[in-house]
């Protein structure tokens, strides 16, 4: 059997960019720069810097085959602050991203006049930005061009950013600066264990968002190597890692890291924890994915595969048969598909909510858990939903007042001519609106699936239509509810 370290040299062989996909990236990026200044010397535009971010910019932390390019344009925050001048958070940021948007359609879009710059636009997260794809033979770029406030670093550090982005060439001169080669070579074995776990980035299909290149690379800064980290991974939800050396005390003070699972200070901004988002189900079966390495080492945990369709052959499968699929097309290509897998999760919160308790807060169907699986690039959207208890009784015993309350009583009896004295209290009888899940199910998100979806079914497992849709069904079933059932 090869030893741990041998597993990691033979992996990083394969996940290490070669010398010639650098070059390439470089040259992509100085004629980008070109092309942006040109426009910009046109319009009469100042900008601070035109930097490559991200892991294929200045923190060369980037995977084998990895030719995205996040190339940031600083501005001079002097040049807007009079404009925004005594404004609150809220008008500033919408002030701001006017002016960004002003600059993308002016400037950006623009600029981007040779041949291999294919299908410029304009894409919203958080923030405005120019997405645009470069196309040389068979190998396909894809180019987001970002705006940002260029602030000092003890501006940052004292006041925060301008906006969400502002951070981000800092993050980028702190790996640079903070990680040797042989750390970022960490970094890449870690990514590529997180991808081969399904629990990478905003598209992870573990969770709603898995382990972000940046947290990858503070865990290995927090502990200097991959070995190191894999054995103190099962304490990450315990330990808070903090640069500013914060204890756990008076860290669980800070109110917006209260709901966090995992806490990773961002040395830039004290402020912020990288890890608020990760999550928990994606640490959970990460975590056990290390502890199986660490038992049974083997290359395959570096292996990336395609996620399998759920067999549905065995239709006495007590998991499958309460197992149900909502499968969806997205019709509005001009939606990101952060915004519409967080829309799904919220409606997946909605159904759980309503689902596990009646109105009146009796139990219902029993403990709901479930799972969002997107291919963007198809448009296709899945909620998959366990359902503990599937079928349930037609009434259920309601709890009135106690009977020692006269006015209370009075008006529970006179609407529950029903009703029944038990332990101190009044009872009814009552009829649910649904004994039945698939009927529930279908009901209640008949008008709260988002517009720009059409439906192609809602459904038991085992009618499930699409390969995305089986795919999401063996994610939940496999690899969330070992955790949670």
């Amino acid at each position: 059997m090869s030893s741990i370290s041998e597993i990691f040299n033979e992996i990083i062989k394969e996940i290490t960019p070669t010398q010639k996909e650098v070059i390439f990236i470089k040259r992509i990026t100085e004629k980008l720069k070109e092309l942006l200044d040109k426009r910009a010397k046109d319009l009469n535009i100042d900008y601070t810097k035109i930097e490559p971010q991200g892991s294929t910019g200045i923190k060369q932390t980037q995977l084998k085959n990895d030719f995205d390019i996040d190339l940031f344009i600083g501005l001079d925050y002097n040049q807007f602050k009079t404009k925004y001048e005594g404004l609150s958070k809220s008008k500033l940021k919408k002030e701001s991203k006017k002016d960004f948007l002003s600059l993308c359609n002016n400037w950006i879009l623009h600029s981007l006049t040779l041949d291999e710059f294919y299908n410029p636009r304009l894409l919203y997260a958080e923030h405005p930005y120019v997405t645009v794809d470069y196309l040389l033979d068979d190998i396909k770029v894809k180019i987001d061009i970002v705006l940002y406030f260029d602030l000092d670093l003890e501006f940052i550090k004292k006041n925060g950013p301008i906006t969400a982005v502002d951070r981000s060439p800092w993050h980028g001169c702190f790996i640079r600066d903070e990680l040797n080669s042989d750390q970022k070579n960490n970094v890449r074995l870690l990514k590529q264990f997180f991808k081969s776990c399904y629990s990478y980035g905003d598209k992870s299909a573990v969770g709603k968002v898995g382990f972000i290149g940046y947290s990858a690379e503070l865990l290995i800064y927090y502990f200097h190597n991959l070995i190191n980290l894999f054995e103190n991974f099962n304490e990450l939800y315990k330990k808070p890692l903090d640069y500013y050396n914060r204890n756990e005390k008076e860290l669980s003070k800070i109110v917006h890291f209260q709901n966090d699972y995992l806490i990773i200070i961002d040395p830039i901004d004290k402020n912020r924890n990288v890890a608020s988002a990760i999550s928990e189900k994606a640490y959970k079966y990460c975590n056990q994915k290390v502890s199986e390495f660490l038992k049974h080492p083997s290359p395959d945990f570096f292996k990336i595969k395609p996620i399998p369709e759920i067999n549905l052959a065995n239709k006495e499968d007590p998991l499958l048969s309460k197992i149900y699929i909502i499968e969806l097309q997205n019709t509005n290509i001009k939606i990101h598909y952060t915004i519409n897998r967080d829309k799904l999760y919220s409606l997946g919160e909605s159904i759980k909510a309503n689902g596990e308790k009646e109105f009146s807060h009796v139990d219902r169907f029993g403990k709901i858990i479930f799972e969002v699986y997107f291919e963007d690039e198809k448009n296709q959207y899945n909620l998959a939903i366990f359902c503990e208890k599937p079928y349930i009784s037609e009434t259920y015993i309601r709890k009135g007042p106690p009977i020692t309350e006269e006015k209370h009583t009075v008006n529970f009896k006179r609407k529950n001519p029903e009703y029944f004295e038990k332990d101190g209290y009044l009872w009814v009888e009552t009829m649910r609106d649904y004994s039945n899940f698939s009927d529930f199910l279908k009901r209640f998100v008949k008008d709260k699936i988002p517009d720009n979806f059409d439906v192609l079914n809602i459904s038991t497992a085992f009618n499930t239509l699409s390969s995305s849709g089986k795919k999401a069904i063996h994610i939940l079933k496999n690899i969330v509810l070992p955790f949670y059932i």
